[in-house]
């Protein structure tokens, strides 16, 4: 079964339900069909006595999946037709789906893992990565804000990193990524296959034990350079409780051999960004830490994302990295007297414009 354009494949084999991303010259971005084509297929799986778990895949070696289809969602915001709404909601419904999955579901990632491509990955209970899974949440670097689930996941990773990479936006190797929490194993890519037979072999009765007892057999260990070189000077940078705090302790480390250079390119990233969604992530990151659950960040990140259908700052975002491609943002929140983001009034909720709803 798949959408109109078998942008979505999903087909049973042997015990297991695959659900494969098969739009690899956009690197398997996600659009609403395919967010749709993933639910009917996710709840036929779940319901089928036959199927003993569901594996999510992309088609390709390039991405496992780079994203939404920004363009589609920002044609949606010129022309105020409530897609691109439609899109977010549903995405996170199908989040919090497979997040609380009856069954075990398995992520198998090559490559890029962005944005709602970490969104399908991060919640899972069996997050596998190969060596050449390229992790990122780079949202800040197009006036949008780090979704999907991330102020839920970020805010609780060990060192401030999750503070890190919401706020540069920066991608990471597989063995940062493992190391942080965000995997759980790296699977040599040229092993992968096997491991995928292996878990169509599983019948139902089976249970995440065994699932995770079989992918760490197949395991191979991986460095992280990022963590094991800097994570003391991200600890102590982004630990800061203010923006302005962190940029300072940036700027203060210019001088340390260690971390000197570093600190000096992370500062210039940041410096890069919108400063209008830096603001937002750094307010959504506290706000996640405080949750206590999934569901309840999904909903103000709905909120958050639909208020940047009215934010210049995503427009022009977008312009420079996608449609343009000068990357080159000329951020219209760098102008004086720009305004910080207003968490009541960004969360507010809107007539007409329902939250997602997380009742099957």
């Amino acid at each position: 079964m798949g959408n109109e354009e078998d942008t979505v494949i999903a087909h049973r084999e042997g015990g297991a339900g695959v659900i494969r991303l098969n739009r690899p010259k956009a690197l398997n971005a996600l659009d609403l069909g395919m967010v749709r084509s993933m639910r009917r297929a996710l709840e036929m799986f779940l319901d089928d006595p036959a199927v003993a778990l569901v594996i999510l895949e992309g088609e390709g070696e390039r991405a496992f999946c780079a994203g939404g289809d920004i363009r589609a969602v920002v044609a949606s915001g010129r022309a105020r037709d409530g897609v691109a709404e439609a899109f977010w909601r549903e995405e996170y419904e199908l989040l919090a789906r497979l997040a609380g999955a009856s069954k075990p579901v398995v992520a198998l990632t090559d490559g890029i893992v962005m944005g709602g491509g970490a969104g399908l990955a991060m919640h899972l209970r069996h997050r596998v990565a190969t060596e050449r899974v390229r992790f990122a949440m780079p949202e800040v670097g197009i006036g949008f804000l780090p979704d999907v689930g991330a102020t839920f996941v970020l805010s609780r990773l060990e060192g401030a990193f999750g503070r890190y990479l919401a706020l540069t936006g920066e991608p990471i190797g597989a063995g940062d990524a493992i190391e942080a929490g965000l995997f759980d194993c790296c699977i040599p890519s040229n092993r992968l296959a096997d491991l995928r037979a292996q878990l169509t072999r599983l019948q139902p009765g089976m249970d995440h034990a065994t699932v995770a007892a079989l992918i760490e057999g197949e395991a191979d260990q991986i460095g992280a350079p990022l963590l094991d070189h800097h994570g003391t000077a991200i600890a102590e940078a982004f630990g800061r409780e203010d923006l302005s705090e962190i940029e300072t302790a940036l700027a203060d480390m210019k001088s340390d051999p260690v971390h000197g250079d570093f600190a000096q390119r992370t500062l210039a990233t940041m410096q890069g960004r919108s400063p209008w969604s830096m603001a937002l992530t750094h307010q959504l990151l506290a706000a996640g830490e405080a949750s206590k659950t999934l569901e309840a960040c999904l909903i103000r990140e709905f909120r958050a994302a639909c208020f940047c259908l009215e934010v210049d700052d995503f427009y022009e975002g977008v312009r420079a990295a996608v449609i343009d491609k000068d990357r080159n943002p000329q951020w219209p929140s760098r102008r004086e007297g720009w305004r910080q983001p207003d968490l009541g009034v960004v969360l507010a909720e809107r007539d007409g414009r329902p939250d997602p709803s997380f009742d099957r």
